[in-house]
């Protein structure tokens, strides 16, 4: 049995404890007093605080249960947020205000004052929003980074790159003149990695950078370190914080941004694993990606069961490499779709909980390295051209969503996405979406658990479980998630699923609103202006990395011999491309591993 199938087995063990617990506080006293004791005790301890109108509400909402089995059933099957199996949520408090004094007013129109003023300020949580967001050239999505943050007080941003640097090529490399910059941001060389970056403190406690790219993220991640060192020394390196996606199981499932075979992918991401483990404790070096594999057509359940197994595949690589559980870890994240299906509700809940168990059962993972850290990201897929200002309505029920399943980040698209590049006007929005969601609502800033629990909330975490499982027990019987892979189960599943998907919304069975129900048909074509790279920038940026290449050409030719040789030797290649990085372009470092260790063959 590979450990996949050890995650199924485990999951149905721990499910039939949690029974076993159930049963046991109500037929042993003693046991069920205790738990009674321990839940009173709990719910004793939970501070109170008062929303702006002085209406008080415990920090943490509980069912009002008395009932030893009923308590042993949440606390042993759900636990309290930030306990094990995290089905709640990965921490104890997220999203909500800081005890503080709040000032309201009483129906007689007196002040009165939270019976929580303790004459302190707390320090405010890092707010969950993490715009994406990648345009032209560095210094553009620089300028559009600090648009985004200028009212934040933790820069958390999120890098989108356009086709030439998603697939390793240089801005000046034959026939893609016209991809510089269009669709996310043209990365060449460390110079622009200093500009994209311009102005941040990226050795800061308050900045976090994630990028999105997986097949040249070795290099891509070579190339931060690099411009990181050159603005704030080698000593910022073990400070870094962020994350690089770095996913080659989602690429070959669903996307084909992939530049070398899959072998030698994985090996360069375990390089790149080994020495960021090592050397970077606040660095993720995988993003373990649902998003696109959701994008790509899959069912919610689908993309819940592809992500875990590739998590678990990874986590399974990475000991393999003899790299302990509990230093990798805590150091995987991973990045799930949120859109309109009834599974959403669940979906990252229970994803949460699977991993949980999956990694202290199946790998003898400790508390930290069980967490479920998740960014999540509303649904492009959902976005409509027809009457396209609905989308707003869209993506505030799916930020509701991924609120609701306690996700640790969150980016929102922007309304007018089916057709450019957000605009300021409407990234702006989809800003404001989330501040109103969290700052202005109350629906999470006062009380974790708010709107979790309910009879409907819990018959679609028990349906998704389960179908969750019988995905691992095919892709188990296939022979795990690499063989799945190569006989194109994943694919082949996901393709038929977007069919499916296009069918219903043609034969009406899912309705769209504005698009084959409610549609105004005397609605004129919206007049979007498209955000598009100017031929002058994108001349600029050929002229760049050439001249980069220009006065760096002796150097890089060492550079990449030397990378070429620790290649060839089987030896962990990081330490190479991180000199590689100074004075070399991506399409240089891509060409030469290319060259030893062969191009990806894509699947159709």
């Amino acid at each position: 049995m590979s450990k996949l199938g050890q995650v199924v087995e485990s999951v149905e063990n721990y499910n039939k404890f949690v029974l076993d617990q159930v049963k046991r506080a109500r037929t042993d006293q003693k046991f069920g007093r205790d738990l009674l004791g321990r839940w009173n005790d709990t719910k004793a301890k939970i501070p109170v605080t008062r929303t702006p109108t002085g209406l008080p509400l415990p920090r943490l909402a509980l069912p009002e249960i008395d009932e030893p089995g009923e308590i042993a059933r949440f606390i042993f099957g759900e636990g309290l947020p930030g306990q094990f199996p995290y089905l709640n949520a990965a921490y104890p408090e997220m999203y909500l205000e800081p005890i503080r004094e709040i000032e309201s007013f009483d129906k007689n129109g007196s002040r009165s004052r939270s019976a929580l003023d303790t004459g302190k300020k707390l320090t405010q949580p890092e707010e969950p929003t993490r715009l994406f967001s990648g345009l032209m050239l560095a210094e553009d999505t620089n300028e559009r980074f600090h648009y985004l943050t200028r009212h934040q007080r933790t820069h958390r941003l999120s890098t989108a790159f356009d086709g030439p640097t998603l697939y390793g090529l240089d801005s000046d490399a034959d026939g893609v003149f016209g991809k510089i910059g269009e669709g996310g941001v043209a990365i060449d060389t460390v110079e622009d990695m200093v500009r994209l970056y311009d102005g941040f403190d990226l050795g800061s406690a308050n900045f976090s950078a994630s990028m999105t790219i997986s097949g040249p993220a070795p290099m891509i991640m070579a190339m931060y370190i690099a411009a990181a060192k050159r603005r704030f020394g080698p000593k910022v390196v073990s400070r870094l914080r962020g994350t690089v996606q770095a996913d080659i199981f989602k690429e070959v499932q669903a996307q084909n941004e992939t530049i070398f075979p899959i072998e030698p992918s994985l090996r360069f991401l375990a390089d790149m694993v080994e020495f960021t483990t090592r050397e970077m404790p606040r660095w993720y070096p995988i993003s373990i990606s649902g998003y696109h594999i959701g994008e790509a057509g899959s069912t919610p359940v689908q993309q819940a069961a592809y992500t875990l197994s590739n998590g678990f595949a990874y986590a399974e690589m990475f000991a393999a490499r003899g790299i302990p559980v509990d230093q990798f870890g805590p150091r995987l994240s991973f990045f799930l779709d949120c859109g309109l299906d009834a599974e959403y509700i669940a979906l990252s809940r229970v994803s949460r909980r699977i991993w949980a168990i999956g990694m202290r059962d199946v790998f003898g993972a400790g508390a930290r390295a069980q967490l479920f850290k998740l960014h999540t990201q509303t649904s492009g897929r959902s976005l409509i051209a027809a009457e396209f200002k609905n989308n707003l309505t869209r993506t505030a029920t799916e930020l509701i969503l991924s609120y609701m399943n306690a996700t640790n980040s969150c980016h929102s698209n922007s309304a007018d996405e089916p057709f450019t590049t957000p605009s300021e006007e409407w990234i702006r929005l989809a800003a404001h979406g989330q501040a109103i969601l969290l700052e202005e609502s109350g629906i999470f800033k006062h009380t974790m658990n708010m709107l979790s629990g309910s009879p409907g909330m819990k018959a679609v975490e028990r349906a998704v479980e389960a179908a969750i499982l019988n995905e691992f027990r095919e892709i188990e019987r296939l022979g795990g998630v690499l063989a799945a892979v190569e006989e194109r189960y994943q694919r082949s599943q996901i393709q038929n699923a977007a069919h499916r998907y296009e069918q219903q919304i043609y034969d009406g069975t899912r309705p769209i609103i504005g698009l084959n129900k409610y549609r105004d048909n005397d609605e004129d074509a919206p007049e979007v202006k498209l955000v598009r790279t100017p031929r002058a920038k994108q001349q600029l940026q050929v002229d760049r990395v050439q001249k980069f290449k220009k006065k760096n050409a002796e150097k890089a030719k060492r550079a990449l011999d030397q990378l070429a040789t620790v290649a060839e030797r089987g030896d962990n290649v990081f330490p190479a491309l991180l000199e590689a990085a100074e004075v070399c372009s991506l399409g240089q470092i891509t060409g030469r591993l290319q060259e030893v260790v062969g191009r990806f063959r894509p699947m159709v």
